[in-house]
């Protein structure tokens, strides 16, 4: 893991920290980290010191979803850079599947964003228990990585939410109704309203907020007190609550929201958003989808 390119791995103590490197980029997702994010993951559930996975970001913020400068500004240059030419990760393969011009195989999207999601889903399905801080923002698909994670420590100025529910994504993972249940999600989904972080343990979906100073100390102090707890029982804990998700259909429901999510960049509001973007930049893109709401979304949380 010496060669990774979207984030930090080290382990201190009993904890395997792993850290969003892409700050220059608001952490923004490329297709290489998912990967590599499950490859951390791998080497923390195969670390027999490690007892639990800490999660955080570096820079302003956790992430600021995608990095929709290369994906809508430029479809061309979204892609895998090892993927093997012709296949779905291959950025010249992206550009012809989002050509309005030609035909769209939602299979080549669905390929695309379901391994994004395994990456994403390695930290529900890590062996050891992953905690989440989310500090500035955490919006669109970092938000995947967020709820993925088993519990999340936020500061109380952050904001977390899905903008992209108002054009233009759905969320892959699925994991909203799960973890906030069926009401609060249509409200934020709806919307694509942001919960700062007072909302969101009123809500249900973080554990613990802090005051931005104190985020590393009250986040700090929850992984030390797990991480005393015997790695058998974490694993046993986990896999038992973990259940009560599985059974409930969380798998066949990311089917959905993956599908969904490429179909929302092939309606008639997802062309006239990316084409705008790429006349205009992604930033005034958001801008011009966000300012109805009187928000700005991600364009406020990146740079």
């Amino acid at each position: 893991m010496d060669k990774l390119k979207t984030m930090t791995y080290e382990v201190t103590d009993r904890i395997a920290r792993i850290k969003l490197n892409r700050h220059h980029r608001g952490n923004g997702i490329t297709l290489d980290l998912p990967h590599e994010l499950a490859e951390c993951v791998e080497g923390a559930d195969l670390d027999p010191k490690v007892h639990l996975i800490a999660l955080s970001g570096n820079g302003k913020g956790f992430c600021g979803g995608y990095d929709l400068a290369l994906s809508a500004e430029g479809m061309q240059d979204f892609g895998c850079e090892d993927a093997p030419k012709g296949s779905p990760l291959e950025g010249k393969v992206q550009a012809q599947n989002h050509n309005p011009e030609a035909i769209w195989d939602p299979m080549i999207d669905y390929q695309m964003m379901s391994r994004n999601v395994r990456g994403f889903m390695s930290l529900f399905n890590a062996n050891k228990p992953v905690v989440c801080k989310v500090h500035g923002f955490c919006v669109a698909g970092g938000t995947d990585m967020a709820l993925c994670s088993d519990l999340l420590v936020i500061a109380e100025d952050a904001k977390i939410g899905y903008p992209p529910a108002r054009v233009w994504g759905s969320p892959t993972t699925a994991v909203w109704a799960f973890r906030i249940g069926i009401e609060k999600s249509k409200r934020l989904l709806f919307t694509g309203d942001c919960l700062n972080g007072k909302e969101t343990v009123e809500w249900g979906l973080a554990c613990e907020c802090a005051p931005a100073d104190k985020l590393d100390e009250r986040f700090e102090i929850l992984l030390e007190r797990i991480a005393r707890v015997p790695i058998n029982q974490l694993i046993m804990m986990k896999l038992l609550v973990n259940q009560t998700v599985l059974a409930a259909g969380l798998q066949p429901t990311q089917i959905i929201g993956t599908v969904f999510d490429g179909i929302t960049r092939h309606t008639k509001e997802g062309f006239e958003f990316q084409q705008y973007a790429a006349k205009k930049g992604f930033k005034k893109a958001v801008r011009r989808r966000d300012e109805p709401f009187g928000d700005f979304g991600a364009s406020t949380f990146k740079g």
